[in-house]
């Protein structure tokens, strides 16, 4: 029955797409090899339709979305729409193992969602072992017909996706790791809308952003890099901050945009510049002692009208720990909170929770040293179920989880002191915390200073949250939340835990189902430092989650 709504809601596309244009949107995705040329090294990646980055999926509020991703390539594979609520439509939401079996080589799959209450941009990328790497793109949300953005509109709309390049095959970079236990190779270099730019000992061709003298753009930027939180700028111009991950925020003005991967940021260019060539750069951000790519992606903005061979006007790219940068962008972020748009930031909470995340060391009697990293939240290192986490939460199927997961640190200990605790070892297992539909609930992501300290930005599946504040060193539960900002925190999907701090998150379950929490840098995900949330069902049909669609692919 599934299968025939599906088809006919396509055929009606197809006849009559006037009547439909804002309402469905179909498109086909399929996963093929593409064979690949940068940094002067060519390789085979996969990639949706054979692009990297992947096509944009443009759509309104409130369309429903169907994607069909076929499967050509050996790897399984699934997609995540990271950002889209996917209200009571968890079996659409993409994460291996936790709401799907991936899709199989040879298989396909119609992901189905409506984009409820949504406008803005966010992106798409795969979401089994690191496949993201190549395949991965642009969410663009348009408001509905007639509404306008509550900003000047723009005269044109550009969308710029960062990444990162490795030279080699990234499914063997992480499979080397993995055997060895050992943290992966660095990245090679970062891409602007899949360009490197020149780098050394290769002229590689960079990205061009084409403007006119007088004309507004809307810049809509994903950091979609794998392992990287990023910088970007454009020499001699300015941005006003108008949107992040997908809500509007109050405009604020700023010459230097930072985002971690999985974040998305709308801003305002006006191109109010002498007639020239000006250089974009992205470089990284890193403030410990963890190593990172440091190579800058170059990138250009050319006028109309710029003569052949014009000198690039230059630009100062932060410093790797430029942490007062990203402190500044972060603290003038903030909600629109609108009559239209407004903050309903949970005032009292039901679930009151701390988690420790960072990382520690197993054993591993394959590995090189006799040991493996890995990463924990409360001393969990979350073990990836061969079975559907969702289906058997639906199916009350024993065996595959338990939801014990521990609201606070099993050993309290002081998180950001120097000294190490004595025992490195974390606990591994398929543990998710149970939440009732419509309590509210409070994280703080307690950063440590295990081995490393470490910023982690940290995505929630299925949900919004407002940030409501934050600090360096130990949360005080007695005296930080007085500095609670409740009227108009930034409203997110993905939020960066500070090194050496932490960040209070607040939400309401009002979606059932099973929702990833995870660090997004890939390396940590990896490593283990993620678990999942199960939502219970509320009263009647509107709060409970549907069946399973029948084409679900099975493990």
């Amino acid at each position: 029955m599934v299968c025939s709504v599906r088809a006919m809601l396509v055929l009606v596309a197809f006849i009559f797409p006037a009547l439909v244009e804002s309402a469905v949107q179909h498109y086909n995705f399929t996963v093929v090899m593409k064979n690949t040329t940068k940094l002067c090294s060519t390789k085979s990646i996969v990639t949706i339709n054979g692009k990297f980055p992947g096509p944009t999926l443009y759509a309104r509020e409130d369309d429903n979305v169907l994607v069909r991703v076929t499967n050509h390539v050996q790897y399984n594979i699934t997609i995540h729409w990271h950002g889209v609520r996917q209200l009571r439509t968890g079996w659409y939401d993409g994460p291996a193992y936790i709401t799907q079996c991936p899709i199989q080589p040879g298989q396909d799959f119609v992901y189905n969602f409506t984009l409820t209450g949504q406008r803005g941009t966010l992106l798409w990328h795969a979401h089994i072992s690191w496949l993201r790497a190549t395949v991965n793109g642009a969410i663009v949300i348009l408001p509905k017909r007639g509404v306008p953005y509550p900003f000047p509109k723009p005269d044109k709309e550009k969308v710029i996706v960062l990444g990162e390049w490795w030279k080699a095959d990234v499914e063997a970079v992480v499979k080397q790791a993995t055997q060895f236990g050992l943290p992966p190779n660095l990245s090679d270099a970062h891409t602007i809308n899949g360009r490197t730019g020149p780098v050394t000992n290769c002229p590689s061709k960079g990205f061009t952003l084409h403007v006119e003298s007088g004309k507004t753009y809307l810049l809509r930027i994903i950091n979609a890099a794998v392992n990287d939180e990023l910088f970007f700028k454009i020499a001699g111009h300015n941005f006003t901050i108008v949107e992040t991950d997908a809500s509007y925020t109050k405009p604020f003005e700023t010459d230097t945009i930072f985002a971690g991967p999985g974040q998305t940021t709308n801003a305002l260019l006006t191109a109010d510049k002498g007639i020239g060539k000006y250089l974009i750069a992205i470089s990284p951000f890193m403030d410990t002692i963890v190593p990172v790519d440091n190579v800058t992606g170059i990138g250009f903005l050319r006028y109309k009208g710029t003569v052949a061979f014009s000198p690039t006007v230059l630009t100062n790219i932060p410093p790797i720990n430029a942490t007062a940068v990203t402190n500044t962008f972060l603290d003038r972020s903030r909600s629109l909170n609108s009559k239209k748009y407004p903050a309903n930031v949970p005032l009292t909470v039901d679930h009151s929770l701390l988690f420790a995340m960072g990382v520690g060391i197993n054993p591993c009697a394959t590995c090189v040293n006799g040991t493996k990293n890995v990463a924990a939240l409360n001393n969990v290192s979350f073990v990836m179920p061969t079975k559907n986490l969702l289906q058997a939460h639906y199916y009350n199927i024993g065996g595959v989880f338990t939801d014990d997961f521990p609201a606070n640190p099993p050993t309290p200990f002081n998180y950001t002191s120097s000294a190490q605790p004595s025992n490195l070892q974390t606990t591994n297992d398929t543990r998710l915390y149970r939440l009732a539909y419509n309590s509210t609930v409070q994280i703080v992501l307690q950063g440590t200073t295990i081995i490393a300290p470490e910023s982690h930005p940290t995505h929630l599946h299925g949900y919004n949250f407002f940030a409501v504040g934050k600090g360096l060193g130990n949360f005080d539960p007695n005296k930080d939340p007085e500095k609670f900002n409740l009227f108009d925190p930034v409203e997110r999907n993905t939020i960066g835990v500070p090194t050496g701090g932490w960040i209070a998150i607040r939400f309401r379950a009002d979606n059932p189902g099973v929702w990833f929490l995870h660090c997004h840098l890939e390396v940590h995900t990896t490593w283990g430092l993620k678990m999942a949330f199960v939502v219970d069902n509320g009263e009647g049909p509107n709060e409970s989650l549907p069946p399973p669609p029948s084409d679900l692919p099975k493990c």
